[in-house]
């Protein structure tokens, strides 16, 4: 093989791989929405495999017309800006809209942007009907990733051994 295509083969494998880990490194793996309360909350979950700050954007999408709820890429509209509230952990979104009502129903959509060469984008939506909302369960800890809940379960039998529980 010609030394130069080698080379040139070698810097093009250097070079693709940190673009592949950028576009892989923030997709949205699942959108849900459920009620608590009055409050709509909306869960977005997402690949977490990169260094590079992640931008995040919801908006509800009605009547033809894309409404920004939150975000540091679009600007949140002033209806929506002091009903939100928003939770950013590593691998999951959490907005929360409060005071939810019929006329708050239609399409959410959580999009992550991913600054670099090329600037990637990754997005989910739900459709989401005020009749067919169900109430949000409990804090799932397990897709928390809460690794004393793991540390507890695993030490059940140490604790009975000790009697200290009786299950």
């Amino acid at each position: 093989m010609n030394p130069t295509i080698g080379i040139a083969l070698l810097l093009t494998g250097v070079l693709l791989v940190p673009v592949l880990q950028v576009a892989h490194g923030q997709k949205v793996t699942s959108l849900t929405a459920c009620l608590v309360d009055k409050s709509l909350r909306l869960d977005c979950r997402h690949d977490n495999t990169t260094t590079s700050p992640v931008q995040c954007e919801f908006s509800l999408t009605r009547e033809k017309k894309k409404h920004v709820l939150y975000g540091s890429v679009g600007v949140p509209e002033h209806l929506y800006r002091s009903r939100t509230s928003f939770t950013n952990k590593p691998n999951i979104k959490v907005l929360y809209l409060s005071d939810f009502t019929t006329k708050d129903e239609g399409i959410y959509t959580c999009e992550l942007h991913l600054s670099g060469q090329p600037p990637t984008t990754s997005s989910k939506n739900v459709s989401v009907l005020r009749d067919k909302l169900v109430k949000c369960e409990g804090i799932n800890l397990l897709a928390q990733n809460t690794p004393w809940l793991l540390l507890l379960l695993l030490s059940l039998p140490l604790l009975q051994a000790m009697d200290f529980i009786s299950l």
